[in-house]
């Protein structure tokens, strides 16, 4: 019976491709997206980007997934470059292990790690989306198949059929 009642509800908005979560998979999907041409439409249940979390270790394939995005460049510039892994011992006080990350990759290449701030991430993905890409205070509630369309139906009452439902 509620599925017969939304499915009455009139559409209010209609988006070509609609991305369920402003974190950083969702706002890398839409700056991708972006980059090649197509208009996206985030949600994002939160009334802001939930930068929460410390940090992240990003490798090399993720330094070049960064860069596909536009975005590498900017980051690495926040960013110190790591050199090696350390394991101390707390009982001996003396270094147990070391991995470096300056050794040369068989592919002939250099590793590339850093540490990278979870929100600085977050805040680069978001600044790099036309303004209106990103909609807070969203919450979904329910999604519903129409025809060849996803309906997706918000916490405040709101509808938005789209063509391409990602989250």
């Amino acid at each position: 019976m509620a599925s017969a009642k939304m499915a009455d509800q009139e559409i209010k908005q209609e988006e070509e491709i609609v991305i369920v979560g402003a974190g950083i998979a969702g706002l890398a999907v839409a700056s991708g997206l972006h980059r090649l041409g197509f208009k996206s439409l985030v949600l994002e249940s939160s009334d802001c980007l939930r930068a929460t979390g410390a940090a992240l270790r990003i490798w090399t394939n993720g330094w070049q997934a960064l860069d596909a995005l536009g975005i590498g460049d900017s980051l690495r510039s926040q960013h110190v470059r790591l050199e090696a892994l350390v394991a101390n011992s707390c009982v001996a006080e003396v270094a147990m292990a070391e991995i470096s990350f300056i050794t040369k990759k068989p592919s002939g290449g250099v590793h590339e790690v850093r540490g990278l701030r979870r929100k600085v991430l977050l805040e680069t993905l978001a600044l790099d989306l036309p303004s209106e890409s990103i909609r807070f205070t969203s919450k979904v509630v329910a999604i519903e198949e129409s025809g060849y369309f996803k309906v997706v139906h918000l916490a405040d009452g709101a509808t938005i059929k789209a063509k391409v439902l990602i989250g």
